[in-house]
């Protein structure tokens, strides 16, 4: 036995005491797992917290607020005014004091038109922040939609390197037995590292379809999401005779030209009152008047002596720019329409694509993988004919996935476009 110093035994009193006092391992997994957990989210649940968290809409929301404080300055009156003057002079023995106040009011008219002009601006600023609600709401459903395509595109990745392992066991198996030559065995172990090297491609897709929906639902980029809703066919649409008049009553474009159009025209009108007169009244205390305090009221007003100044001038550029914003509305008219009847077709498209890569294309390929797997057991088809039937396989999974999420996107950019839900016509 070796003799162990004083010193040796403290120090294996001490490693001992530092040891017991680590958590043990699967303690510190658990809290990292903890601390870690991703955010379980439906889409439903992540367009709500979109809409309520989303950056984007936070700055629309100021800017509405900013509009609300124009209208109550547009019918502020201007301060009244205090003088006081105090006055001494050598020669002259008693002091000067003065206090003089005095409000001027503008014209009543003036005050509704300066009302109509903010109260439109307001209405255009309310009708801009719906229409980026709606657009924040289809943006998210989108991201959501590409999150469950990479998480779908994994799944069936996963699958297909499954079934590229089981195929490699088979081939290698046979060619241990000498049914099969050496190049079979080759073509399913790089078939088998390409099914590999797809899925570490997918790592990145997943990583990036996350960043990108964290930063619509307002979450700090890198936090995990767990989507709990899964990818399926939307229910058929409504037909595009009842969309297009929803949408020339719903879109908040529309709502939000006219009311422009109404600011500028009330804006007009106020440019040609510029010259009607305000109304002033004043109160003058002086100590050394017997009279004080003397009162006035009355009318102050500019005289347009020059006045082809100012209908070539101020009139003339806001009856243009009310022009401007009736050819601008009726152009946004046109061009509502345009994009209900662009997005309704590309929403009819994906939905008949998906529908047909599901009845048609997924069945096909699953069925000829099958047969061309069975044959290949029964010596009856070569490694070739296997791969490429669930390479064919692979890439109707993919299509699929991608038809689903185009579906999807395109039904929620069809519902912006509209700017209200699609109701589901009954059967």
């Amino acid at each position: 036995m070796y003799a162990t110093s004083a010193d040796q035994r403290l120090a294996v009193v001490g490693v001992l005491v530092l040891l017991l006092a680590l958590p043990p391992t699967g303690a510190r997994a658990q809290r990292s797992d903890t601390v870690a957990a991703p955010v379980s989210l439906t889409r439903r649940e992540a367009i709500e917290r979109a809409l309520a968290r989303n950056p984007q809409l936070v700055a629309a929301r100021e800017r509405a607020a900013q509009a609300r404080a124009r209208r109550v300055q547009a019918l502020a009156i201007t301060d009244p005014t205090l003088t006081a003057v105090r006055d001494q002079h050598a020669d002259y023995p008693q002091t000067t004091t003065t206090v003089a106040a005095a409000v001027t009011v503008p014209f009543p008219d003036k005050l509704r038109l300066r009302y109509d002009v903010a109260q439109a601006d307001v209405r255009s600023f309310d009708a801009g922040y719906a229409a980026l609600r709606q657009q924040i709401a289809a943006q998210t459903a989108a991201e959501y939609d590409t999150l469950l395509v990479a998480l779908r595109h994994r799944s069936d990745l996963r699958e297909s390197r499954s079934l590229a392992e089981e195929f490699f066991k088979k081939t290698d198996a046979r060619f241990k037995a000498g049914d099969v030559a050496k190049l079979d065995v080759i073509k399913a172990q790089v078939d088998l590292a390409q099914a590999e090297n797809a899925l570490i491609a997918n790592e990145r897709d997943i990583a990036t379809a996350e960043a990108s929906l964290n930063r619509f639902l307002g979450e700090p980029v890198g936090t995990p999401l767990a989507p709990s809703d899964t990818l399926a066919v939307p229910p058929p649409l409504p037909e595009l005779s009842t969309l297009v008049p929803l949408a020339l009553s719903a879109r908040p474009d529309l709502r939000s030209a006219e009311s422009q159009v109404a600011g500028a025209r009330a804006a007009t009108a106020l440019a040609r009152e510029s010259w009607l007169p305000d109304f002033f009244a004043s109160a003058v205390h002086d100590n050394t008047q017997s009279l004080s305090p003397q009162y006035s009221f009355g009318l102050t007003m500019a005289v347009p002596i020059f006045f082809w100044q100012h209908t070539a001038g101020d009139i003339a550029e806001a009856s243009h720019r009310t022009a401007e914003l009736v050819a601008a509305a009726a152009d946004t008219r046109a061009a509502v329409e345009q994009d209900v009847r662009s997005t309704y077709a590309t929403a009819r498209t994906a939905l008949r694509q998906v529908t047909f890569i599901r009845d048609q294309l997924l069945p096909s390929a699953r069925e000829a993988y099958r047969v061309a797997s069975a044959s290949y057991a029964l010596g009856g088809s070569s490694a070739l004919e296997v791969l490429d039937a669930r390479r064919s396989l692979l890439d109707a999974q993919s299509a699929f996935a991608d038809a689903l999420s185009l579906a999807n996107a395109s039904r929620a950019d069809l519902e912006r476009a509209v700017g209200a839900p699609l109701e589901v016509p009954s059967p």
